[in-house]
């Protein structure tokens, strides 16, 4: 294929209304999440049902860990879909192929990496969280059973995120809804069923992880057929594109569980009540605000379809009709988990520190949120326009200068102070994000005239066939907002 621009259609974003855009992004983004994370609440609903605090404190020690390689596999992912998305945007099927093939090769790669890092330091990285005898020992043990599957994590997640590449964002929520319906079937089985307990539960976490592997190829292979193996010589042309998205997304997102592990590893000096209560809380966290959590992914594709257009007015509109559905959305969750504080509670069986800390968050802490989102709707502004430096800057700010010492101060009031202490630091750096994010929005034009993007307010001749793309700057990459030239032909 030539470098030559095809005419083609509008990008979907660059018409109709913004806030429908980011509603239905944000709900089958939402949907997606809530099914990745159920595995984990799953886990520890069930383990919660033995009776013994401890088992629930083990799984959460564990969670902690075991959430890094969720968070560098999100990066991956991102890296995937860009690479495959933007080559099916030329009308270059083959090397969507392609780059879809060497994308999942370079994520089983790099999770291969990853578990041959985690797995000799799995003791010390409990010990640096604060988990101390027979806790201590279970979490290990279910670590040990987990953690060699990463790589199947990582290729699970990849099929779903080359689904969203290709447009069959139905296909790729039913990857991610497979893991969760899965792990609602085989846990009890394992964990009552065979009396197997914690490792019925890591046991059943391999198992979901190959399902979640066998969905993901039905749609990426059997169904869209859009795997074509890459010589060495493509896969060397396709390790520059993919780490480069896909490392700055990594360390941005590695930010948030670095800070989580700060927090659980103050949380224990309360005991083991309070670490419980902390892991109920964040099983909740991400079923509650999935739809936040999902911001940043989906509406960095609107941004950029509209960058590349040059409609700098919808790129504002986005960005303020995703404030709007984040605080919204927010209150809303708020009030309803003030609502159901107790249910959850009862159902998890609480007590003491723990019931304490859940009745604390649902109340007060759930309300940070709202500058939680606001900081993920940043960061898609920063990824897709052009200054991913601030999207890390910003996350590693939060997950330091903003978790570090408003937790300790918090200590002096126990577990309910550090919790305060977490919120209050989203609250000063989700500002401060959303602050930065509407002076970069300010000048965005002179940033895009220099790319050889300039300002429209309808594309007035046909756009570049990339729906990241418009025909002044078809080689704007998905997620960098930088505009590159197509590469030659490599066949």
């Amino acid at each position: 294929m030539t470098s030559t621009e095809t005419d083609g259609e509008r990008g979907v974003f660059t018409q109709g209304s913004t806030i429908r855009h980011v509603l239905v992004m944000s709900a089958t983004g939402a949907v997606g999440l809530v099914a990745i994370f159920f595995v984990d609440l799953a886990n520890l609903f069930y383990i919660s049902l033995l009776g013994q605090q401890e088992l629930a404190a083990a799984v959460g020690y564990a969670s902690t860990v075991i959430f890094f390689s969720v968070t560098a596999n999100v990066g991956f992912t991102i890296a995937a879909t860009a690479v495959t998305a933007r080559a099916y945007g030329s009308r270059d099927t083959s090397a969507a192929h392609k780059n879809a093939a060497g994308s999942l090769v370079f994520t089983v790669i790099l999770n291969i990496v990853l578990a041959a890092i985690f797995y000799p330091f799995l003791g010390p990285m409990l010990d640096l969280l604060g988990a101390t005898g027979q806790t201590r020992a279970i979490a290990l043990g279910f670590m040990q059973i987990v953690v060699p599957s990463i790589p199947l994590l990582g290729l699970g997640m990849c099929t779903s995120g080359l689904l969203r590449a290709k447009g069959d964002a139905r296909r790729a929520m039913y990857v991610t809804l497979s893991s969760g319906l899965a792990s609602a079937v085989i846990d009890p089985i394992l964990i009552f069923g065979l009396d197997l307990g914690v490792t019925g539960a890591a046991l059943s976490v391999v198992i979901v992880r190959f399902i979640f592997v066998a969905v993901g190829f039905h749609g990426v292979w059997v169904v869209h057929s859009m795997l074509e193996w890459p010589d060495r010589h493509w896969l060397k042309r396709l390790a520059r594109p993919f780490l480069g998205i896909g490392v700055p997304a990594v360390a941005t997102a590695i930010a948030n569980p670095v800070g989580n592990a700060y927090v659980t590893s103050v949380i224990a000096q309360f005991g083991d009540d309070a670490v419980a209560g902390w892991a109920i809380v964040g099983r909740v966290i991400p079923l509650a605000f999935a739809a936040v959590f999902s911001l940043s992914g989906s509406v960095g594709p609107i941004l950029s379809q509209n960058y590349g257009s040059g409609l700098f007015e919808r790129v504002n509109t986005t960005l303020r009709d995703s404030l709007v559905f984040c605080v919204s959305y927010v209150l809303v969750m708020w009030a309803l988990l003030a609502l159901v504080k107790n249910v959850i509670i009862i159902v998890f069986g609480a007590t003491g520190a723990a019931a304490e800390l859940i009745d604390f968050f649902c109340l007060i802490v759930a309300g940070s949120f709202v500058f939680t989102g606001a900081l993920f709707v940043a960061n898609a502004a920063f990824n897709n326009l052009g200054y991913p430096m601030l999207s890390t800057l910003f996350n590693w700010g939060r997950a330091t200068l903003g978790t570090i010492p408003f937790v300790y101060f918090g200590i002096a009031y126990g577990p309910k102070g550090v919790l305060a202490g977490w919120g209050l630091g989203a609250i000063v750096f989700g500002a401060a994000a959303v602050v930065v994010c509407f002076q970069v929005l300010r000048r965005l034009p002179e940033r895009a005239a220099r790319e050889g993007i300039f300002a429209a307010e309808m594309p007035a001749v046909p756009t570049a066939q990339s729906p990241f793309s418009s025909g002044r700057a078809a080689g704007v990459v998905l997620g960098t907002g930088h505009v590159q030239k197509r590469p030659p032909d490599t066949r």
